[in-house]
């Protein structure tokens, strides 16, 4: 079996979020496609995605799809700037070795998590994330929120506990009192009196509304520096925090080292680190508890699986970062399926709605808080004829 061509493709863009998720499907001379996809759909980089797809198609065109550790090594050093690690070569290189995962398990006749070992659980427990926007919303503005006071945080906790979730994760920085979004903070070291009270009154409000008997996992973003984000720990201690997410920026291991010796609250990050070699430090600082690769950026199937292998040595559980199209959903799945050392699913609030929903054949949703497995051939998912009418698409032979 040979590879032919390359579908490149743009879905449409959520006209809500702005989320343009970037698709490639490799077709074989056998006749058997792979989807993957490149997860930079959010914030800047999605065209460079693109582009760099189109580049990569003559490196893997005639060779073995079902060689993806080959090919992988190809595109990793043969493209000379793989080695440096980046953003958007990464997530070019994780699409396509999600394809030739996708045609390795129809090829097989057999779903990802059989390739990967086998099923550890038969479901997997889901956090409701992103509840900043609400919950059980249809669509949401990534730069305004509905309401930015501590009663719309309490009630988008209430609502996914009445959908049978058991945690939930929050950014209580992220939008003014207004709801106007703030995308970063000024100066370092010192959060004022005004942020710190009113993201209190956010975990507060959360807090109650769930409850002593479910999680609450806080989000950052990274909007704080060690001094800063070490400030507002100390503040949430108190309310019984499952992790606390990018409490600084992931490129200086050291940083995490140094908030850890000074709280007790589980630090965890991941979504913007690529490649085994991007976590290694983070793994050897021991300071997370929880480690976050994205599948469509970290380097694909392929090197997902040997970095949460590399973190079970180091005692570190792994939620994979979803926030992309429903392919990166199904993916995820499988892996966190197959690894021992998974904690918890995250299911996006994007990944509630019906616009990205639609993308997509199949609809994996969460019931009472637990979500099934795929059990279809290879990654279990596709792109909707609908979604590919409406797509940008071209074909590299």
């Amino acid at each position: 079996m040979k590879i032919v061509s390359l579908d490149v493709m743009a879905l449409e863009q959520d006209p809500n979020c702005g989320n343009r998720p970037i698709i490639v499907k490799v077709n074989t001379d056998q006749g058997i496609e792979g989807y993957g996809e490149a997860a930079v759909a959010i914030g800047t980089g999605a065209t460079a995605a693109f582009a760099l797809l189109k580049d990569f198609a003559p490196l893997v065109r005639g060779m073995d799809p079902l060689q993806h550790e080959v090919i992988w090594e190809k595109l990793f050093k043969l493209s000379f700037w793989g080695q440096g690690n980046g953003a958007i070569m990464m997530a070019a290189i994780s699409a396509i070795d999600t394809a030739l995962w996708d045609i390795k398990g129809k090829y097989y006749n057999a779903p990802l998590y059989e390739l990967l070992g086998g099923k550890q659980r038969e479901k997997l427990r889901c956090y409701a994330s992103q509840i900043q926007f609400g919950w059980d919303c249809e669509s949401f503005n990534p730069v305004q929120a509905p309401s930015g006071s501590p009663e719309f945080y309490k009630e988008a906790a209430l609502k996914a506990v009445e959908q049978g979730y058991d945690a939930v994760k929050a950014n209580f920085m992220r939008f003014d009192k207004e709801g106007k979004i703030i995308p970063f903070l000024n100066g370092t070291s010192y959060l004022s009196k005004d942020i710190m009270k009113l993201a209190e009154e956010r975990i507060q409000a959360t807090r109650e509304a769930l409850g002593s008997d479910a999680d609450l996992i806080i989000e950052n973003h990274a909007m704080t520096d060690a001094a800063t984000g070490l400030q507002f720990i100390k503040m949430a201690e108190k309310y019984d925090i499952m992790f606390f997410e990018e409490p600084c920026t992931p490129l200086n291991a050291e940083l995490f080292k140094k908030i850890s010796e000074k709280t007790d609250v589980p630090l965890a990050t991941g979504e913007r680190t690529y490649t085994r070699w991007g976590f290694l430090p983070l793994l050897k600082s021991n300071a997370l508890t929880v480690i976050q690769p994205d599948i469509g950026n970290c380097g694909g199937i392929t090197e997902a699986k040997k970095i949460c292998d590399m973190a079970h040595i180091h005692d570190v559980s792994v939620q994979s970062h979803v926030c992309s199209s429903p392919i990166g959903v199904a993916v995820s799945l499988h892996l966190e399926a197959a690894i021992p050392n998974f904690i918890i699913h995250e299911h996006h609030i994007t990944n509630t709605t019906p616009f990205n929903a639609g993308q997509c054949k199949y609809d994996y949703q969460p019931v009472n808080g637990y979500i099934d497995i795929p059990e279809l051939p290879g990654i279990g998912q596709e792109v909707s004829e609908d979604a590919l009418k409406k797509a940008y698409i071209e074909t590299i032979k």
